[in-house]
């Protein structure tokens, strides 16, 4: 058996020339791994696992067979090329595919053993077959964390089974991110990061700890350091901006999927193929683009979309909720996103049209983006046929999910079914807004929010493509309620920090409520004006008096009788003339209530009324006034008359005259 050798990846900077077949060198991180292969497969056999690390799968899995071709019995070539097949992060497996591969090393598990060269390689191999082995996908998953933990305990010093420990615990968050598993994770990684500075799995798996917006700081050191530790490989390229978008760095989101863009590019194209304008970094760089204001440029990227979508007909594979794994898919995403945050209502990209019918998801996404674009514009019949197709496509959702086409995860079927149910809402509320139903669509938009409050933080953009807080948020500033609509999109800020739109909105709400005085500021204001009435009263001032009424003041009072309330309505006319009269009033309120809202105001306050010199009666005042641009003006006044029964006044007696 070859003798137990280390090798380190120092990939340099000039490409290397590797044998007829074998995968193109690059610079995609500094691993090592003792292993018993033969020299000459040492080089792909390293790439490769770099390349695991980076989970640029299909390079990773080219680069294992070149080293089992070039070492048959080399037993890590086909553990790292099973590997490949499982995608813990994105809840991926293909367990035949991976079986397949140790079947080629040996036809049982013990032969299989057999080939391993030490007995840390025994231990690897030993975890891959219960990766790969009896059970749900879900106990699978478990035991293999649980195989990898005994490893790294084993080989404290090996970065690598460290590394692909914290991994298997991210693979265990089975229903949705898990806050305490994630950074678990994190503290096994971090170690390596500290030590290991060069390693991808290190920098790659913090991020993917990190990735939310409550714990993105936290990643941007190894956010910052992976782009540079592989720069050939167009994932780690990509993965920096999972944190960049959790923080609302977008300079940093353009340049990170830009360069994860050309290095994908160039890759297609040296293999002879013709680049994609669909596809996830596409999609992350047009909502970069987007979130800074360049229009043209994501507009750009949905035509290229649109194009490859035309042109190659039904493409991808996989789970079709994932818009990355269909053309079709990624341009409904796509458009959805350009359209709403570029506020493209009428945009010739809403009239280009591709076969979507065996596409429900993506067809889903169009109908939205179709349906909200038409209620912008006032058309409000569209969206309400809009809101009819997406009622019918949730019913496709619920038959499609209940073939399990998440690999058991229940929860992230639910969150398909409660985004589709959110952009339903959604609809609704625009409808209801549009038609005049403020009260209505306001509380569709708050059950659309609250629905989407449930959902877990996914990273990326946002998986709600009108993220439902955001819309409220514009719906309450529309409503003339800025300081709930300020509420609504600081909320929205927690789950997207830095988006363009809430920002926006937020700005906008605190520019209307800096404009509106403030409700405690104006009360005095208000009692002034109510004082001055009753000092012309007293006075017999009718010419002051007159000044603080309305010119179509209401004035009413009210009696109670053996039939009811009795009204006695006075004009404005009649009022002035008996205060300008020889008998004087005297009217003394106390303990008033006073709301203030915009322009404005109401006062109720008990009161006592003397004429004359002598007590009359006591009531409750109900002052409604209006601001005008002569200041605060009486609109109209009902009172009680109560002529008994009156509690002492906390005032006193009236100041004798």
């Amino acid at each position: 058996m070859p003798a137990h050798r280390s090798f380190r990846l120092l990939l340099p900077c000039l490409v290397l020339l590797l044998a007829p077949g074998g995968p193109a060198a690059g610079q995609v991180g500094d691993v090592r791994f003792p292993n018993s292969g033969k020299r000459a497969a040492q080089e792909p056999f390293l790439h490769g696992l770099a390349q695991l690390h980076n989970f640029q799968y299909g390079e990773a899995a080219e680069a294992f067979r070149h080293a089992r071709e070039i070492d048959p019995a080399f037993a890590m070539a086909y553990w790292g090329e099973a590997m490949t097949y499982n995608h813990p992060v994105w809840l991926e497996q293909d367990s035949t595919a991976a079986r397949a591969v140790l079947a080629r090393l040996g036809p049982t598990r013990e032969a299989r053993a057999a080939e391993a060269g030490s007995e840390r390689e025994r231990a690897y191999l030993a975890a891959v077959e219960i990766l790969y082995g009896a059970g749900s996908k879900e106990a699978r998953d478990d035991a293999y964390a649980e195989a990898m933990r005994r490893l790294h305990e084993t080989y404290p010093d090996d970065p690598d089974a460290a590394a692909f420990y914290a991994l298997s615990l991210l693979g265990t968050a089975h229903h949705g991110r898990d806050f305490a598993t994630y950074m678990r994770a994190a503290a096994i990684v971090e170690e390596v990061f500290a030590e290991h500075p060069r390693h991808p799995g290190a920098a790659h798996y913090l991020i993917h700890a990190y990735d939310d917006p409550l714990h993105a700081p936290l990643g941007l050191r190894a956010a910052q350091a992976y782009a540079d530790i592989a720069p050939d490989a167009a994932h780690a390229q990509h993965m920096t901006s999972h944190i960049f978008v959790a923080m609302g760095m977008w300079d940093d989101v353009v340049t990170a999927n830009e360069n994860a863009r050309r290095v994908a590019r160039a890759a297609v194209e040296a293999r002879g193929g013709t680049p994609r304008g669909c596809g996830h970094y596409n999609f992350w760089l047009e909502y970069g683009y987007l979130q800074l204001g360049r229009d043209d440029d994501a507009r750009a990227l949905l035509h290229e979309c649109f194009e490859t979508a035309r042109t190659t007909g039904p493409t991808g594979a996989g789970d079709l909720l994932d818009p990355d794994n269909t053309s079709r898919g990624s341009f409904a995403t796509m458009l959805a996103r350009y359209v709403l945050d570029a506020e493209a209502w009428n945009d010739e990209a809403l009239r280009w049209t591709l076969p979507l019918d065996d596409l429900f998801p993506a067809r889903l996404t169009w109908t939205f983006v179709n349906g909200y674009a038409a209620a912008e514009r006032g058309e409000l019949v569209t969206t309400e046929v809009s809101r009819e197709a997406i009622a019918q496509t949730r019913r496709e959702l619920d038959e499609y999910l209940s073939g399990d086409p998440s690999g058991g995860d229940a929860d992230l079927g639910d969150a398909y079914r409660t985004r589709a149910r959110i952009l339903e809402t959604e609809l609704q509320a625009l409808v209801a807004n549009g038609k005049g139903d403020t009260e209505r669509a306001l509380e569709l938009a708050t059950e659309a929010a609250n629905l989407e409050d449930g959902l877990p933080l996914f990273f990326g953009p946002p998986m709600v493509d009108k993220p439902a807080r955001e819309l409220l948020g514009e719906l309450l500033l529309e409503a003339g309620r800025p300081a709930d609509a300020a509420d609504a999109f600081r909320r929205q800020l927690e789950r997207t920090p830095r988006r363009v739109s809430a920002v926006d909105g937020l700005e906008r709400a605190t520019a209307e409520l800096e404009r509106r005085p403030d409700p405690a500021a104006e009360e005095p204001a208000v009692l002034a004006v109510v004082k001055a009435l009753f000092d012309a009263m007293s006075a017999g001032d009718a010419e002051a008096g007159a000044r603080t009424l309305a010119d179509q003041v209401s004035m009413v009072g009210t009696t109670q009788t053996p039939d009811g309330t009795a009204l006695n309505p006075i004009r404005r006319e009649e009022f002035l003339r008996m205060l300008g009269g020889e008998t004087k009033f005297l009217e003394r309120v106390w303990e008033p209530l006073v709301r203030v809202r915009g322009g404005i105001a109401t006062v109720w306050a008990p009161y006592d009324f003397h004429a004359g010199g002598e007590f009359s009666h006591c009531g409750i005042d109900a002052f409604s006034l209006v601001k005008t641009v002569d200041g605060w003006k009486i609109a109209s006044i009902v009172w009680t008359v109560e002529p008994v029964g009156c509690p002492p006044s906390p005032l006193g007696p009236p100041p004798s005259r």
